[in-house]
């Protein structure tokens, strides 16, 4: 709560603290859903401000180990988590001995006003401080860097100025683990309470592909509590959370066990603390397999070297995503998220594939073209990884496998069509910024048996693309293009997408055009996307803007003739990228686009959005208005539309697109949002004109393919600093009220210190590089371990050379 930063402050909201590196909010009810999340390679905590968590683990399929209080379903986390007393969460409860008083940190499950609070969300921890009754408390959690283990600090601090008496009560609820079995004990031995279980099964064969399973579920202490509680109904009892029995009626916990019970972990720590005295209490909190596990865990970690060398490895851990660019701009908030927190994110879904065994391809692909610009060695191997299971006739699987054993499922077992589109798009982005084009020469064995270079893999792919039409030359969407919940369209086999037409063209020039810069043939992929821009012009064009499919039944859908699901932004956004999009049709669709789907809170996916379920469309009109697909600003689509509106130049409306991914700095469009500045999320609601109550509100998923696309945009586009062949692109597009700005960019192994701003008297921009003008704004060769020293000029805002 020290050491605030004015300029980066947001009144009633926080504030970004030691220059970016953590975000301080003030208040746990404010923004009640705000939230962060923490990961390594083998687990995920998701956390919000009032303490409530959700955790995942691979073994090697996503599990949990700390759960709800009954069934539930085996997702990790829902857009806008619902949260509930008895949701999972880290808590801990203070009584004060004398008076009876008692509070809970963060804020659940007793919810009393602090006098202070601050949840301060970093890189590599989370720490809540509460101030309440006189009592300053601090928890604070890291990860282990290669365990599934969370490790948590306790500090207690008298504050009141006299001599306390406290019980400080550490509850960490595991929920129903089992209805095979379960169970909660203390162990002295192993020095915390062991909540052990079954996971259900059915089939013999899977008790063999899960007795290696970490059905244990530990709260390991270093210091011995002076009681315990390992039975959920024994710690409420008729108090229920909000006032515990064992809490508030008993002097101590009653060291209770759980027998085929719903297991919690409870301990109790009676201190005597004079004034300003503290104390500092450590915990390991998470799953093993068995008892020698444990003692491993404890071993490693459970001690306060154990706790520094975990932080020290998470940062070394983190310092290896770091980002290719830092910046200073006018917007203090937009230079901490660029510099220190969305690379962070790109980093996380790159090195981490989302904490799952088989990642859909389209994400996959995207997640790694992130990477390139991070650590491209991973996305180089990434992307050789992805084509070695492309099937004989070219066909990207609609996920890829990254263990043995792994399996293809949920959404991965639905036909999509649109794996192929995204191997030049992302492959694209790479050869930029790496100028690597040995890639498309390597040999990639197939599952298939067959081996081919990585060039003729994807010539195969866009093969298969244009074998994807119908006799219109649209291309078949089967049960779902980028669109997942858009799947009946054409789940009859008939069904086209406008989209995929689109931006199946927009991949055939692409990879055309680095076709022939390798000397390749090239006119078949110039002609397929010629085919496809046109087939779109003669179906699709609407008069002001572009349809988004045709179904079954020969509907085209996404026009003004429909009163729900008018317009989609997505056709818009790659018809401008395919080149489908001439300069008349691109300035109507540009106005559609303004008129109807631009809001305060960002671009919307469609408008007006579903309000029941339409057959010939899909699922997507079933979800709830403004919500998710059905009309919410979904960050995915909207970065599709702000990397479109820059390679047309569109820079003012570019920035408008940009800037609505990240609240603030208003108050009220941070509350109304309630999303944190650290990530950017999968969507903000939609409908502001049906439901402006809820419009803007952040799904708190930090899971998109929003973070890779936005990172390309800010260092490519909005700073001009991108990679053709072997050179450097120099064009930055800074908005209009922006005078001036600077970055730093590592690119190929040299560093480029680069100077923007507006000037008087010059008419188009005039790029210098070490004081010599740079006629085509292109800087070649770039020098590996040289400095670069870039100053680029603008004209005025409102400059018209004519």
């Amino acid at each position: 709560m020290s050491g605030v930063e004015n300029r980066d402050s947001v009144p009633g909201v926080g504030a970004f603290v030691d220059q970016g590196r953590r975000f301080v909010l003030a208040s746990p009810t404010a923004m009640p859903q705000a939230s962060t999340f923490l990961w390594n390679r083998k687990m995920l905590l998701q956390l919000n401000c009032r303490g409530y968590a959700t955790a995942q683990f691979m073994q090697p399929e996503p599990a949990k180990y700390a759960h709800a209080p009954t069934l539930e379903a085996r997702t990790f986390m829902q857009p806008e988590q619902p949260y509930y007393a008895h949701h999972p969460g880290r808590f801990v409860y203070v009584r004060d001995e004398d008076s009876g008083s008692l509070f809970s940190a963060p804020h659940a499950p007793v919810n009393r006003v602090p006098d202070e609070f601050a949840f301060s969300v970093g890189a590599g921890d989370v720490a809540w401080t509460v101030h309440c009754h006189g009592i300053e408390l601090e928890m604070r959690v890291r990860l282990a860097a290669e365990d599934v283990a969370e490790l948590w600090s306790v500090r207690v601090r008298n504050v009141s100025g006299r001599r306390r008496r406290i019980s400080v009560y550490p509850y960490f609820p595991v929920g129903y683990m089992s209805w095979m079995n379960q169970a909660g004990r203390y162990s002295p031995e192993l020095g915390g309470i062991v909540c052990s279980s079954v996971t259900p099964y059915q089939k013999v064969a899977d008790w063999f592909r899960q007795r290696d399973f970490k059905d244990l579920t530990v709260l390991l202490h270093e210091r011995a509590p002076d009681a315990w509680e390992a039975n959920q109904s024994a710690f409420e009892g008729e108090g229920g959370l909000h006032a515990p029995d064992s809490v508030v009626r008993r002097e101590t916990l009653a060291c209770g066990d759980a027998l085929y019970e719903t297991p919690t972990t409870a301990l109790q720590y009676r201190l005597v603390l004079e004034a300003d005295q503290e104390e500092e209490l450590r915990f390991l909190f998470g799953p093993a397999h068995d008892e020698a596990e444990v003692r491993e865990l404890r071993g490693r970690h459970l001690s306060a070297e154990g706790f520094a060398a975990a932080e020290a490895a998470t940062a070394r851990y983190l310092g290896e995503g770091a980002g290719c660019v830092r910046i200073e701009s006018p917007d203090a908030w937009l230079d901490h998220f660029t510099n220190r927190w969305l690379p962070r994110q790109v980093y996380y879904h790159g090195d981490s594939n989302r904490l799952t065994t088989d990642p859909q391809t389209r994400n996959f692909l995207q997640d790694h073209m992130g990477m390139a610009y991070l650590r491209p060695s991973t996305a180089r191997a990434s992307f050789l990884h992805a084509l070695s299971q492309q099937a004989a006739d070219g066909a990207m699987p609609d996920g890829i496998l990254l263990v043995d054993g792994a399996e293809l499922k949920y959404i991965n077992q639905v036909p999509h069509t649109d794996h192929c589109v995204w191997l030049p798009v992302c492959l694209q982005a790479y050869l930029d910024e790496t100028g690597d084009d040995a890639i498309l020469d390597e040999v990639v064995a197939g599952s298939d048996g067959h081996s081919a270079t990585v060039a003729e893999r994807v010539d195969r792919a866009m093969h298969w693309l244009l074998a994807q039409r119908d006799e219109r030359g649209l291309s078949y969407i089967a049960q779902g293009d980028w669109c997942d919940p858009m799947n009946m369209v054409g789940w009859k086999g008939r069904g086209v997408s406008g989209w995929l037409s689109l931006a199946t063209a927009h991949a055939l020039r692409l990879w055309a055009d680095i076709s022939a810069r390798r000397g390749r043939p090239d006119a078949a992929f110039r002609e397929g996307a010629d085919a496809f821009n046109e087939a779109v012009n003669q179906h699709l064009w609407d008069g002001d803007w572009y349809g988004r499919g045709i179904t079954d039944d020969g509907v085209v859908f996404g026009v003004r003739a429909d009163s729900e699901g008018r317009i989609y932004l997505n056709p818009q956004s790659w018809a401008m990228l395919s080149g489908a999009a001439d300069e008349a049709r691109r300035s109507k669709l540009l106005h559609a686009v303004d008129d109807q789907l631009v809001s305060p809170y960002g671009a919307a996916m469609l408008d007006p959005p579903y309000t029941g379920m339409r057959e010939d469309v899909g699922r997507l009109t079933q979800k709830f208005p403004g919500s998710a697909e059905n009309g919410a600003v979904y960050n995915h689509a909207a970065a599709f539309y702000l990397h479109a509106l820059y390679r047309a130049g569109e820079s003012d409306r570019a920035w408008q697109v940009l800037r609505a991914m990240l609240p603030g700095p208003d108050p009220q469009d941070c509350l109304q949002r309630g999303q944190l500045p650290v990530f950017v999320p999968n969507y903000y609601r939609g409908a502001w004109r049906l439901h402006p109550r809820t419009a803007g509100r952040s799904s708190q998923l930090f899971n998109t393919g929003t973070a890779a696309w936005l990172y390309r945009c800010l260092v490519e586009d909005l700073f001009g600093l991108r990679g053709e062949g072997q050179a450097l692109r120099i064009a930055p597009q800074l908005p209009s009220h922006w005078n001036s700005a600077r970055a730093s960019r590592r690119f190929r192994g040299a560093q480029v210190e680069l100077e923007v701003e507006r000037v008087a008297g010059v008419q188009a921009m005039r790029v210098h590089v070490d004081g010599e003008l740079l006629a085509d704004g292109l800087l070649q060769p770039v020098e590996s371990g040289r400095s670069y020293r870039v100053r680029v000029e603008l004209p005025l805002a409102g400059y018209s050379a004519a």
